[in-house]
């Protein structure tokens, strides 16, 4: 039994596997496993989220019934006991996320290799998989082009987001050579592009914008922001990720608003502006009365000087409402090589209710070859393991009756 890919998803469907007796052999085109899994906890391992399913669902949008039975057959409870189970314990972050206790990847990662060698589970690293041979695997690898002949194979080769640890995508050209529907795979939880000066973004690269509240198309996220040399990145603008995208795709543009005082009410905002400036310049009167940063005047004066106009020649009243709703136009996801995931990929109306392949009998799909996606939060890694661990299941009941 072959499984293609040494992520979360893939990892899971083996462990699956060996656990109901199956003989495994996990196959990976990098010279280690797990790798965009580590980098996933560098600023801590979010593995789920402790919202109850009827919040957690709709995270998933309209892939949400297609991966609702796989996510409360291995829920986040499930995740969490299967963490402890591995030495791992884990605690509920005050935003609701999910942490293991050593808030990174690498130790959760070492005990579950180890116990997958334990159970039997071979591993034959820098093998890439392009395709098949009549019944054969066919894999690239440093001594040459090898063929595996397997009772079944599970696929969990990852998006197109970060190629250099692993997932570059490749596998999509094989599957449509066979048949199968792919959607195109496409930037998700990104950042996004902004037409900015060349004084601004030399001036300002790299800062953070905090706190702010980002508003887009009536939904509104409270978090901070990093002027990129290109236009905007972090958490809060992940959230609309896919709203911005898609509206992007559809007009040319999409009109992101920043609150850059979220807490303060507008009238007393305004009336701070209209105390006396006397000689003070317009940059220091906005620090001091409006308590904003230096990145945030000049996130000011981009927008406003983009319209062609001046903060000087505005009332106290427009400036407090330009203050809490800055006008951002977006033009572009930032490239899809530095998404944290991606949206795209297998429709799910081309695999059964067992996760393999109509066009391929014996084939299933994991993780995120599968056309879904999610936000930050925990909602990637656990429908990574969760379909993972479907794939496992479908298998092992196709071998039974095979």
């Amino acid at each position: 039994m072959a499984v293609i890919g040494g992520g979360p998803a893939g990892l899971m469907a083996a462990e699956t596997l060996a656990s109901a007796g199956v003989g495994v052999t996990v196959y990976e085109r990098m010279p280690s496993l797990g790798r965009k899994f580590l980098m996933a906890g560098r600023g801590g391992l979010n593995l789920t989220h402790s919202e109850d399913a009827e919040q957690f669902m709709p995270r998933y949008r309209d892939a949400a019934p297609h991966l609702s039975k796989a996510i409360t057959d291995f829920s986040a409870n499930d995740l969490r006991a299967w963490c402890e189970g591995l030495g791992q314990e884990t605690f509920v972050g005050s935003s609701g996320r999910v942490f293991p206790k050593a808030m990174k990847s690498s130790p959760l990662l070492r005990a579950w290799l180890a116990r997958l060698l334990q159970s039997g589970v071979r591993f034959n690293l820098r093998h890439r998989w392009t395709g098949w041979n009549g019944g054969a695997l066919v894999f690239e690898t440093p001594a040459g082009r090898v063929e595996i002949k397997a009772d079944a194979a599970v696929l969990a080769l990852g998006g197109g987001s970060w190629a250099k640890l692993g997932s570059d995508g490749a596998w999509t050209e094989i599957l449509q050579s066979d048949g199968v529907r792919v959607s195109p795979l496409r930037p998700s939880n990104c950042g996004f592009v902004a037409n900015w000066s060349a004084h601004f973004r030399e001036r300002f690269e790299g800062q953070p914008l905090k706190p702010v509240d980002l508003t887009f198309d009536n939904r509104s996220e409270r978090g901070e922001l990093t002027i990129t040399r290109s236009g905007l990145e972090s958490g809060a603008i992940y959230a609309f990720s896919a709203s911005l995208r898609e509206a992007i795709a559809a007009k040319g543009e999409a009109i992101l608003h920043i609150d850059m005082r979220p807490d303060i009410p507008r009238r007393q905002l305004e009336s701070q502006l209209q105390l006396p400036r006397g000689k003070e310049s317009l940059s220091n009167f906005l620090r001091k009365r409006a308590h904003l940063s230096p990145v945030a005047i000049g996130l000011l004066n981009e927008v406003v000087i983009a319209q062609g106009g001046t903060l000087a020649s505005m009332n106290p009243a427009a400036l407090a409402s330009l203050i809490q709703s800055v006008p951002v136009k977006l033009i572009s996801t930032a490239p899809i090589t530095r998404a944290i995931s991606t949206a795209g990929g297998i429709a799910f109306d081309q695999i059964d209710g067992n996760f393999m392949l109509r066009a391929k009998s014996g084939v299933f799909v994991a993780g995120e070859m599968l056309d879904w996606e999610a936000p930050t939060g925990g909602y990637l890694l656990q429908a990574c393991f969760a379909t993972g661990a479907a794939a496992g299941r479908g298998t092992i009941e196709w071998l039974k009756v095979r």
